[in-house]
């Protein structure tokens, strides 16, 4: 299995501090997200020189860092004490961040609101029943939630590697569930829409794709599967016999490399007032 679900509840706060084992290797495993998406985020968030962002989850600062250079400020909540270490480490030099140990449903604005609450491949962690409400109350009038989240894509032309590879997830138990589709093509994303407007207190305004395409070799890829919650999760002889495979399979390939695709849709919602 190679993509998720979005977790049960009682799952989702058992694996959402999974990543603390994997901190040191986060920042360099888990992909940048395409320029044009942050370009298409300020822009449809209006945002200008100087404006106040809230991020949920940054994890190691993969989204931090593209915005904090766009000269925001920017404050950063994120749960995992190892990973806001990574987080202030990577983000050291941007004096207008800060990254706090944080709940982000716990949490509670001190003063004026933000323009701009976002979440990078964070979203489904945060516990649905507050998540809306707590970002609208952490916005000013006006202001603006964005959430997107990277995920695999399979187009037409894509990698045959991770169909094939699936015969070794069902060997060792850790088969595709029926009814979900862990291999969306492009332009059949999911994404939060319904759930936004079911809140009652966004209205979406933009939704915009993105789809890019990055090579890996064993290692690399091996070091991306391990930073997954789900692959974190497997026990060690899962892991091993995977992994091993992993590297056997693409060892005896032409380049010895895999081409993942990425896609990614950012959902751009105003708070309502």
């Amino acid at each position: 299995m190679t993509q998720q679900a979005d977790p049960a509840p009682a799952a989702r706060d058992r694996l959402k501090v999974t990543f603390e084992s994997r901190a040191d290797q986060y920042h360099s495993a888990r992909p940048d997200y395409p320029d044009e998406l942050y370009d298409a985020l300020v822009g449809g968030a209006g945002l200008q020189p100087g404006a106040r962002l809230l991020e949920v989850g940054p994890g190691t600062g993969k989204a931090t860092l593209p915005l904090a250079r766009r000269g925001f400020e920017i404050t950063a909540l994120e749960l995992g004490p190892q990973l806001a270490m990574a987080a202030r480490a990577n983000l050291a030099g941007y004096d207008r961040v800060q990254v706090l140990q944080q709940q982000f449903e716990a949490f509670r604005p001190d003063g004026e609101g933000f323009d701009l609450v976002y979440a990078a491949t964070a979203w489904h962690w945060v516990d649905p029943a507050v998540g809306y409400r707590v970002a609208r109350d952490c916005l000013r009038a006006g202001g603006h939630l964005a959430i997107w989240a990277a995920q695999h894509v399979l187009p037409d032309d894509a990698d045959p590697f991770f169909l094939e590879i699936q015969d070794v997830y069902d060997e060792i138990g850790n088969t595709l569930p029926l009814g979900v589709d862990y291999f969306p093509k492009p332009g059949h994303l999911p994404t939060d829409r319904a759930a936004i407007e079911d809140s009652g207190l966004f209205a979406v305004t933009l939704e915009q794709e993105f789809i890019w395409a990055l090579d890996y070799t064993a290692a690399e890829y091996i070091a991306l599967l391990d930073t997954f919650s789900s692959h974190i999760d497997m026990q060690p002889w899962q892991r091993d016999r995977l992994y091993g495979e992993i590297g056997r399979r693409l060892a005896v390939r032409p380049g010895g490399t895999v081409r993942r695709h990425w896609g990614a849709v950012l959902q751009l919602a105003r708070r309502l007032d």
